[in-house]
């Protein structure tokens, strides 16, 4: 059997569409300068009196030379779910310089997933059928299903390893690399595709999420000012998140494999942990996400001390963002690293949120660099260093990545630069 060792997950490709574009390096640049990603919202036609105006969307990549995106596979799998998860996940395989043969195919798993999945697909029948009395297309329920993104890129490439759709809100994207974790410790995957894609620029989801008290709204009689200034995470004015798009994918490959097979990786998922508020069905609970950054510090075999960085779930709630800081407050005392609050740029993409911020988290590893947390205004009951306005260098070998999702579902990780 090989060893613990062996088995240890590295990365050895990822790639990201974000709402700063489809190119991992042009929004990598863009990030650096701290620049937004956020505009109006305009995937759908808005009314006068439609409470959500703002948002963060994707660029269209219908025009990328991509065999799997042609015009008579969009038709009849028309949401954009499918699309763009495809395209992220072809691309991070191309970076690591894997081919999938036929002999490695049963050893390469898939736990690519989405929070919300083709709703979108669903509500387009519904409308349909009400308005036009005409039975939902034949793709309609397979373009529903969210463990189809899994499947259609186990079709893309032809993994045949373990399968699995990991849902946990807006965490999915971290857990799903978790959860791919855990099948290279046992033996039952040398590779796993993970990842998140969510598209949830929806009318009926948008507009819940204002209901919600969740998603941004400016203050009654104040200027609301550009939408590149509405998410702020950490901020004494933060007022909900910005909803955005994203699409991120991430190649694990246990250390025996990528060594043997000659496939370059700089970073390592060290140490992960997992836990559940089981305290409310939206509001995070401080003790148990202590718990989890906890258990994914203890899992990479390290103290609080050598964690170099934070990168924040920070998802610019009133009520999320003092959470985690007091949670991060217990943890580390008065030696709190930096915490970088990727949402401040690219909004927050659901299920595919976390897994857009590893991904730049560990860019900035390689880099020596932490991205800035824009529009950020001090507030005195958070107490944080939170790389405000500009990127910073600092040389960073351990990282904590933090995510939480809806249903107190916590996911966290601890990446390791390895050279």
């Amino acid at each position: 059997m090989p060893s613990i060792e062996d088995n240890k997950p590295v990365i050895i490709g990822y790639d990201a569409i974000s709402a700063l574009g489809s190119d991992l390096e042009d929004q990598w640049q863009r990030a650096l300068r701290g620049e937004s990603g956020i505009g109006p919202l305009t995937r759908f036609p808005l009314s006068p009196d439609f409470p959500v105006r703002i948002a963060g969307q994707l660029p269209d990549i219908d025009g990328l030379p991509y065999p799997f995106l042609s015009a008579r596979h969009q038709a009849s799998w028309s949401s954009p779910v499918f699309k763009y998860g495809m395209l992220s996940v072809a691309r991070a395989l191309e970076r690591s310089g894997l081919e999938i043969s036929p002999e490695l195919a049963p050893r390469v798993a898939v736990t690519y997933s989405s929070a919300i999945g083709g709703l979108d697909a669903v509500l387009h029948a519904d409308r349909r059928l009400q308005s036009e009395n005409k039975l939902p297309a034949p793709y309609a329920n397979p373009n529903s299903c969210i463990n189809m993104v899994g499947g259609k890129i186990a079709i893309q490439t032809g993994a045949q390893g373990p399968i699995v759709s990991t849902i946990t809100a807006c965490a999915t994207g971290l857990t799903s690399m978790l959860i791919g974790a855990m099948f290279l410790a046992q033996n039952r995957a040398d590779v796993v595709i993970c990842g998140a894609v969510d598209f949830a620029l929806v009318e009926p989801i948008v507009a819940g999420f204002y209901t919600m008290n969740g998603v941004y709204s400016p203050k009654e009689g104040q200027d609301e000012g550009p939408p590149q200034s509405a998410s702020r995470p950490f901020s004494q004015n933060r007022r909900g998140f910005v909803l955005s798009e994203g699409a991120g994918a991430v190649i694990l490959a246990s250390r025996k494999f990528a060594l043997s097979h000659g496939l370059p990786f700089t970073t390592e998922l060290a140490g992960w942990g997992m836990t559940s508020d089981a305290h409310h069905f939206v509001a995070p609970y401080g003790k148990t996400i202590k718990k989890c950054m906890q258990d994914a510090i203890r899992d990479a075999g390290i103290a609080p001390a050598d964690i170099a960085a934070v990168n924040g779930h920070a998802a610019s709630t009133r009520v999320g963002d003092k959470v985690e800081y007091d949670a991060l407050r217990e943890l580390f005392g008065s030696k709190m690293p930096p915490v970088s609050a990727n949402k401040s740029l690219i909004g927050h993409a659901m299920g595919a949120s976390s897994v857009l911020e590893s991904i730049f988290a560990i860019q900035g590893m390689q880099e020596d660099v932490l991205l800035p947390t824009i529009n950020y205004q001090a507030d005195p009951e958070i107490d944080i260093d939170c790389v405000a306005d500009t990127k910073r260098q600092l040389p960073q070998e351990y990282v904590l990545k933090n995510s939480f999702g809806f249903g107190g579902c916590n996911s966290c990780a601890v990446f390791k630069r390895v050279n």
